[in-house]
């Protein structure tokens, strides 16, 4: 008797298991969302990018219902973490990105507004950084903006500021 109340102990609960379950199909939709490029980069088997691939392309509801039910029926066949470890990175990539955006765009509008003062703690942050042309370009966006012209310096600078702060 011991040895099936041991058994017993080592299978995962049905919650347990409907939560993985729950988790894979999560992680199939995710796969869903992809654009193209990002889901031939990853290491799926064919029969599941297949699969993923029709769900991208059903309509109706009840359909795509059933192709995420399929999807997730797929990927508790694999091996998950290799696909769920390069959407990790994926989207650690994506915050990366969305973080230095944001950070060119603070310098931009700081360097727009303060100027000179601005320009000076720019360049003691990044010293390679060409000091006429940042200050050229953030006094012709400061013109633009009084003026309400479109802001073409101001894109010019950050352009050039996301050159600079990305090197």
């Amino acid at each position: 008797m011991i040895d099936n109340d041991e058994a017993a102990d080592e299978r995962p609960s049905k919650s347990a298991l409907k939560r993985q379950s729950h988790e894979l199909q999560d992680l199939g939709e995710a796969l869903i969302g992809l654009p193209d490029a990002e889901l031939d980069a990853l290491p799926l088997p064919e029969k599941l990018r297949d699969a993923v691939l029709l769900a991208r392309r059903i309509t109706k509801h009840g359909g795509l219902y059933r192709q995420r039910q399929y999807i997730g029926k797929l990927m508790r066949q694999i091996d998950a973490e290799p696909i769920r470890a390069a959407l990790a990175a994926h989207q650690e990539t994506k915050r990366r990105q969305a973080l230095q955006f944001r950070r060119v765009e603070l310098w931009r509008n700081r360097l727009i507004s303060e100027g000179t003062i601005a320009v000076d703690t720019f360049m003691q942050e990044f010293p390679t950084a060409e000091r006429d042309v940042i200050t050229q370009l953030a006094a012709e966006a400061q013109r633009d903006k009084a003026e309400n012209k479109t802001p073409r310096a101001a894109r010019e600078l950050f352009a050039v500021l996301r050159e600079v702060m990305n090197h």
